[in-house]
């Protein structure tokens, strides 16, 4: 393997590497299909479409629990070369949210492992027991129960706030930062905002 590959692997402070990218894209496109089954679930279970994808949702729950810790510990490993928040009080904000985000991606199918385990009927997923069904314990059944729903639809929004945040960084402050995502590198310099019509424009 070349230094050049090597290298790429990793994060740098103008971009992620590919471990991350991977890592963020592949959970991104499994929240989708959490979200989309919780919001199915929620309108009519009894439809077709809402049984089919349900019954993954458990499985996919424990894939991001297991994705989320390896790109946390990715990230811990990456911590003094990966791109910074920002600066102030923005810079700030930023740091918050990505914390609270990590916080809520481990707490949710977390808290839905507990209240399997004290459910006393088991986990499975993909058709592999990851733990069998034991005595039923209320005292850790209950607060999931209250926890679960309300902690996704919470990290839904904070989500959503991201992805809003991405083209406020385009759009209004020519900040190239969905860049170090997909490329790898931030290049704020393919944003230019013409005299004529005052709108940001790609360069190619």
């Amino acid at each position: 393997m070349s230094v050049n590959t090597t290298q790429s692997l990793w994060d740098r402070p103008h971009g992620y590497g590919l471990v991350s990218r991977v890592l963020h894209w592949l959970m991104a496109a499994l929240f989708a299909v959490q979200f989309v089954s919780a919001i199915f679930h929620l309108v009519d279970r009894q439809l077709p479409l809402t049984k089919a994808i349900w019954s993954v949702h458990y499985s996919i729950g424990l894939t991001l629990f297991i994705l989320v810790i390896i790109r946390a510990v990715w990230g811990v490993m990456n911590l003094r070369t990966r791109p910074l928040h920002g600066h102030g009080l923005l810079g700030l904000a930023s740091l918050v949210g990505h914390l609270a985000l990590y916080a809520l991606m481990i707490f949710v199918p977390g808290v839905a492992l507990v209240r399997a385990y004290g459910g006393g009927r088991g986990f499975s997923a993909f058709g592999v027991q990851i733990f069998q069904p034991g005595a039923s314990d209320e005292a850790m059944v209950a607060p999931a129960h209250l926890l679960h729903g309300p902690a996704g639809w919470a990290l839904l929004a904070l989500v959503a706030g991201h992805i809003v945040m991405v083209f406020v960084h385009k759009h209004l402050w020519q900040e190239d930062v969905l860049g170090r995502m997909t490329r790898g590198r931030q290049d704020d310099a393919r944003i230019r905002r013409p005299a004529a019509t005052g709108r940001p424009v790609e360069q190619n």
